[in-house]
């Protein structure tokens, strides 16, 4: 049975269609080596990973480090968020101490410190709009979005009825304080590299 066979055996069944329907059919799909994928709003998203992108997630990742211990970092790690069919594998996410997997193998949620997004140009309004607000609503306490093409980092914090209220942009080379939110720590942004 094809991916589009289960489709319209689902149309005619009237089954609701859910996440892990939707990656079931990714798996079955020829992806290309490298690309990140995830589903925002019931859109699927694929993304090629490039070597700016990822050097400044493996900063990211090395930095925090010295916080969360390496189980309780991710990158490209899914995680289903409240909301309409959000299925979301940030480049990084810290999971909070003591949290456990459930029973699908995956975090919840509230289980979420820190996000990190680094802006791909073909899916910047993804992270800057959507993805904003599902982390917002899921109270994510932290969302930093790093955008290698303008040279800018932009700090969402203070979560509350669905959106962020604390709002920080710098340009490269600023560090970021993250010391009074539950991360505790300062991120280093002077070896950022711009796209």
């Amino acid at each position: 049975m094809t991916v589009l066979d289960e489709r319209i055996e689902m149309a005619e069944t009237g089954d609701e269609l859910t996440l892990d329907t939707m990656f079931e059919w990714l798996e079955k799909m020829p992806i290309p080596e490298g690309y990140k994928t995830e589903i925002v709003g019931g859109h699927i998203f694929m993304t090629p990973q490039r070597r700016t992108h990822w050097g400044i997630t493996f900063s990211i990742l090395k930095q925090l480090s010295s916080r969360y211990p390496e189980e309780h970092l991710l990158s490209d790690v899914r995680i289903d968020y409240p909301g309409h069919l959000n299925g979301i594998a940030a480049d990084v996410t810290a999971i909070r101490e003591g949290a456990d997997e459930d029973e699908n193998g995956r975090f919840r949620p509230e289980d979420v410190e820190f996000v990190a997004e680094v802006i791909s140009k073909r899916t910047a309004s993804n992270d800057y709009g959507p993805k904003k607000d599902v982390y917002a609503a899921a109270g994510v306490p932290v969302f930093l979005i790093v955008d290698p093409y303008t040279g800018e980092w932009h700090l969402h914090t203070m979560p509350q009825d669905g959106k962020y209220h604390g709002n920080v942009s710098f340009d490269f080379g600023v560090d970021i304080d993250l010391t009074d939110t539950p991360v505790g720590l300062t991120l280093k942004t002077d070896k950022f590299r711009r796209d």
